[in-house]
């Protein structure tokens, strides 16, 4: 049974409206039956340069709302996307439960950003409070959405798997030079570092492509993982410094959330064959901008991505000068010399495909390919690495005392 009228768009309201949530607007341009006609968030001034920015866009009549139970209780959103910092997830699913079951609310599904929580406690908690509430529930995880990771797949589980065996070997890594925000540095806010950032994708999209298509996640079994992290760049004073000045109200004399991380995972498939992601992320990449490698390998076959290889090159000699900018690639970090142009990020790097499949999904009445489960699932991992670079030994992902656990970055 679909959640609304087929014969209209689902009407979705944001929840933040950061970086990430602007990232999310631009990809829906490309995303048919939907419109985005409510936004909360603390700062006025911020929710109502992003609702103009949506009218602009001619994405939906999009209203500023003070709160998440006043955008839901007004009865004009069907979905709501989580997009707000990780240290304010819990308050959120809390209000978003307790507005959805008001007369008024027609709210019946509800995405959230990666990661679902800081630590499996928050993320358990987060999953039973939107059951709770009776809502379908997608783990927005871009990367698997990402226009060469869906099509490579394709491919290789289409052409090569047939006639050589399945892929045993998942390699992704994700690095930039750093964060927007100030709050990202606060490992009690953020969960941790770079770990908690961005290995959560890069576990994920790993475990997806070993998937043989249509299975579910669990057909493999994650038998131990090992991770390490480190302080490659940013605790050094200079650069320390140099990051106060860029980041208002940052405390680099405070413990420094990690800007290094790497995991690896073991795990088995259906066969009991065994099969590895290999992982690693970074906030310390000093290049073009944000980087993603992706790789693919089989018995005979091997697929590999990385998204600064792109067909669209730009060169700017030293006599063309001008302000910093991120039209070229996110986190750009140079306006001259040669520099590799993304044209089109928000569907590169996957965020149009995820939301279109989250759209339709949510309006069939039906669970995303990507639900809190797996968001949950996410979180495990990266509690598993993180203690293993803590303890300096392999951990088991099924392990209790993940259950109660907080990474050293988060203790302060």
């Amino acid at each position: 049974m679909s959640l609304v009228g087929l014969d209209r768009p689902l009407r979705i309201g944001f929840v933040g409206s950061g970086f990430i949530a602007h990232f999310h607007l631009a990809s829906f341009e490309g995303v048919r039956n939907a419109e985005i006609v409510g936004v909360t968030s603390p700062t006025p001034a911020r929710r109502d340069a992003f609702a103009a920015r949506a009218n602009a866009l001619g994405l939906g009549n999009c209203r500023a709302y003070p709160d998440i139970e006043s955008l839901v209780v007004d009865g004009q959103v069907d979905a709501l996307w989580v997009l707000n910092p990780n240290d304010t997830r819990l308050a959120t699913f809390a209000a978003i439960a307790r507005a959805a079951r008001h007369p008024g609310s027609r709210l019946r599904a509800v995405a959230c950003e990666k990661p679902l929580a800081r630590t499996l406690a928050e993320a358990r908690e987060a999953l039973a409070l939107t059951e709770t509430a009776g809502l379908l529930h997608g783990y927005l995880e871009n990367q698997l959405f990402s226009t060469a990771v869906t099509r490579g797949k394709a491919i290789i589980w289409g052409r090569a798997v047939p006639a050589a065996g399945r892929p045993y070997l998942a390699r992704a890594a994700e690095e930039h030079s750093g964060p927007h925000e100030p709050w990202f540095w606060d490992g009690r806010r953020q969960g941790g570092g770079v770990m908690s950032d961005m290995m959560c994708h890069s576990v994920e999209v790993g475990r997806f492509l070993l998937t043989a298509p249509g299975a579910p996640r669990d057909s493999l079994r994650v038998i131990s993982v090992s991770g390490n992290i480190g302080h490659l760049k940013w605790r050094r004073p200079g650069a320390a410094r140099a990051l106060e000045r860029q980041m208002a109200g940052l405390d680099a004399s405070r413990p420094m959330a990690e800007d290094f991380a790497r995991g690896l995972l073991r795990l088995e498939d259906e066969a009991g064959h065994e099969l590895v992601v290999e992982a690693t992320t970074s906030w310390a990449y000093v290049g073009a901008g944000l980087r993603l490698d992706i790789e693919l390998m089989g018995p005979e076959y091997a697929m590999r991505w990385s998204s600064l290889e792109t067909g669209l090159k730009l060169f700017l000699s030293r006599n063309v000068t001008g302000a910093q900018g991120e039209d070229l690639v996110e986190k750009q970090n140079a306006e001259q010399g040669e520099m590799p142009i993304v044209p089109d990020e928000a569907g590169i790097y996957g965020y149009t495909l995820e939301n279109r499949h989250m759209v339709e999904t949510f309006r069939h009445g039906i669970m995303p390919m990507e639900t809190f489960h797996d968001g949950l699932d996410v979180v495990r991992l990266v509690m598993a690495l993180y203690r293993s670079a803590e303890t300096g030994t392999t951990i088991d992902p099924g392990d209790p005392l993940l259950e109660t656990y907080v990474p050293v970055p988060a203790r302060g």
